[in-house]
């Protein structure tokens, strides 16, 4: 939920361009291959997000993703649409960004710990859609997040 009051209060800040970065994961030690091996196990899949360059509250959204644990790969491109297209986003489920993690596509403002699950369940599925902006005032309306199914369908998948 701080997301996304963080990122509706940044609208105005999608003017502003962020420089992309990307996450490296952290390293472990030799001397503890029982832990290393734990924590392979655990770590999550690299997310390549698909944005405008000048997206300010698409950064906001790019932090809060990695502050959650996942290794993120930044692609600024004056044109998302043909990336939607290619992944299955259903027409009226765009939102202002794009991503790809674990076989899924990510698109909107969806909350890290339902990207989490929904990397653990592994539904046959496209990925999780939340589409349209928060509003600008700062105040967070009750919204759904949207399992896309693989035929293009479209379900509830977690209530905020």
């Amino acid at each position: 939920m701080a997301i996304l009051l963080a990122a509706s209060t940044a609208l105005a800040a999608c003017s502003q361009q962020s420089s992309p970065q990307v996450a490296s994961a952290p390293a472990t030690s030799a001397s503890a291959p029982a832990a290393a091996d734990a924590a392979a196990s655990d770590a999550l899949p690299l997310m390549v997000v698909h944005k405008s360059p000048t997206c300010g509250c698409c950064e906001l959204w790019v932090e809060h993703v990695r502050e959650a644990g996942f290794p993120v790969q930044v692609r600024d491109t004056q044109n998302v649409h043909p990336v939607k297209q290619r992944l299955g986003v259903p027409y009226g489920k765009g939102s202002c960004h794009t991503a790809e993690v674990g076989g899924y596509v990510i698109e909107g403002h969806v909350p890290a710990e339902d990207i989490k699950r929904l990397l653990a369940q592994r539904p046959d599925a496209r990925g999780l859609v939340l589409p349209g902006m928060e509003m600008p005032d700062g105040q967070t309306q009750p919204y759904t997040v949207e399992l896309v199914t693989s035929d293009g369908i479209t379900e509830a998948f977690a209530q905020h």
